[in-house]
């Protein structure tokens, strides 16, 4: 996908499923869809951080109420790793890439 629609069909996504609060309207079904939410909400924390569980659950809030749901999906598509109860951000080569669907 060209860097131009790639950058179109993100803000498309993010149009719609991000309220003007910032919050998360829903998390999308389609698989694509929720990958461009996922990586929109990891690229708000930050790289080489460690996160305690307590922590990223307060950051999903601030987005969602389901804060178990995304920290899973954070996981599944390698977005983040985890180590006991401590979160940190993969390099990203490792994220799920939806712009490659």
């Amino acid at each position: 996908m060209e860097q131009t629609a790639r950058e179109a069909y993100k803000a498309s996504v993010l149009r719609s499923f991000i309220a003007k609060d910032g919050s998360l309207r829903s998390i999308p079904a389609q698989y694509k869809k929720k990958l461009v939410i996922m990586e929109f909400l990891v690229e708000q924390l930050e790289a080489g951080r460690e996160y305690p569980e307590k922590d990223i659950n307060a950051f999903i809030k601030r987005y969602h109420e389901d804060y178990a749901t995304i920290r899973r999906e954070f996981i599944i598509h390698r977005f983040m790793s985890r180590d006991q109860e401590i979160y940190v951000l993969n390099p990203r080569e490792e994220w799920a890439e939806w712009d490659t669907l």
